[in-house]
């Protein structure tokens, strides 16, 4: 199995603990530290980036081309866009769904897809995938569970914040992985010099330098 194989498992295990800690259940209607979302639709959101992967495993290979991480983040729609923009909208109503059973039987969803993965992903190649609402392109699958891991590490921050809990230590290879991801966006969006300064100089650190 590759690293990032193990990692995505890994940091996927550590969002499913998560998802089974009490103050989940506890906060569930009320509001999440994102706008617009509930801590279920939240919970829902972080569910799903588990929940996508053996469903994307078992569809055909798809015919539209493979491009690299960083060309997929150019076009997917909801960067910089407003929390009432419709693929925001979307997104939420798509994090609803998941959660719409409640968190024992989400959580449950999470368990069963994780033994799924623990079972065959690593006789997985690493063939090109997708998500249908990305757009006309596709991702090699460790380029994809990369994008996945990413989701993890920064929802599962978004529910801990949530609820009232400490958010979960992540993997140190997952943490590298998805830290190098978020600087490389940095750096495409802000300029190097930018992102130098905020690592190195607080005198000259400008006000931001987030990925998205």
């Amino acid at each position: 199995m590759t690293g990032i194989r193990d990692d995505f498992l890994a940091t996927a295990r550590t969002a499913a603990r998560l998802l089974r800690d009490p103050a989940v259940a506890a906060r569930w209607d009320g509001p999440s530290a994102l706008a617009e979302f509930s801590v279920g639709g939240l919970a829902g959101h972080l569910a799903y980036q588990v929940l996508a992967v053996p469903t994307i495993l078992a569809g055909p290979v798809p015919h539209e081309p493979t491009i690299p991480v960083l060309e997929h983040y150019g076009q997917v729609a909801w960067v910089g866009t407003a929390p009432d923009e419709d693929i925001n909208v979307r997104i939420r109503a798509g994090g609803d769904q998941e959660a719409a059973d409640g968190p024992d039987a989400l959580a449950a969803r999470v368990d069963a897809a994780l033994a799924e993965l623990d079972a065959g992903l690593v006789e997985e190649p690493d063939r090109a995938v997708r998500i249908p609402f990305w757009g006309p392109w596709s991702l090699t699958l460790d380029d994809l569970l990369v994008t996945r891991m990413m989701e993890l590490a920064v929802h599962s921050d978004d529910l801990a914040v949530s609820v009232g809990v400490p958010t979960p230590e992540l993997p140190a290879g997952a943490v590298d992985t998805v830290v190098d991801l978020l600087s490389r966006l940095a750096v495409r969006r802000h300029g190097p010099t930018a992102v130098l300064r905020a690592l190195s100089r607080a005198e000259r650190a400008p006000t931001t330098i987030t990925a998205f």
